[in-house]
């Protein structure tokens, strides 16, 4: 038999908040350009932050995502300037939850609920408050602390360390398939927040659970 939950942990970026969400502003920026500007500054994102972690080169996700806007910006053969840059990077402290997140944690309450980013504190912490759903967590965790990137298994132990819990105690959410590898490989149980209805990767470590979106975590409340 399972042994019950004892925390609901969220990755944030495409889990809470929808990170595409930002090719509005691109676009204002950029007219014609924001999709494009906004997948591949994801896409670089992801890759640089991956990258950093196998050489040994830790950065902040703050300095990560600006390396990946100038990517995408100069991968579309754009020039910006230092004041448009800002404003897209501060696009990235105001994205907008997805319209059923602030409704689930709610439902939630009687839970414990802890975020968990490989944001660094000085993007997660203003997107949590300009969000409004502060009061609604009980803890927010950074993998700056340690300086060790997702999906490495120390950055999952780092959260772990911080609830005193056992690993199979803990149900880890996220949208991002790589994410839930890493938390299945390290032992959390999971639950693959599956947006855009992506196959399963193929790395043997398939997600305990599988949902279109969070309400399917309201089986818990």
């Amino acid at each position: 038999m399972d042994k019950p939950i004892k925390a609901f942990v969220f990755d944030v970026y495409g889990t809470l908040f929808d990170v595409i969400a930002i090719k509005e502003q691109c676009e204002e920026a950029f007219p014609g350009h924001g999709e494009a500007i906004s997948q591949a500054w994801r896409t670089k994102q992801v890759e640089y932050f991956m990258m950093r972690q196998l050489m040994g080169k830790y950065d902040t996700l703050y300095a990560v995502t600006r390396s990946a806007l100038k990517y995408a910006l100069e991968d579309e053969g754009l020039e910006t300037t230092d004041d448009t840059e800002r404003q897209l990077m501060d696009a990235y402290l105001h994205l907008p939850l997805y319209e059923e997140s602030a409704s689930v944690l709610k439902q939630l309450q009687d839970q414990q609920l802890v975020v968990f980013s490989n944001g660094s504190h000085d993007m997660l912490d203003p997107l949590i408050e300009n969000a409004g759903i502060q009061e609604l967590l009980d803890k927010a965790v950074s993998v700056d602390e340690i300086k060790q990137f997702k999906p490495a298994p120390a950055a999952y132990q780092h959260v772990l360390d911080q609830l005193n819990i056992e690993r199979d105690e803990v149900l880890f959410m996220s949208s991002n398939g790589w994410d839930i590898s890493g938390a299945k490989n390290f032992g959390f149980r999971t639950a693959w927040i599956n947006r855009k209805k992506a196959p399963v990767e193929q790395l043997g470590l398939e997600p305990d659970y599988m949902f279109e979106d969070l309400n399917g975590l309201l089986k818990w409340k």
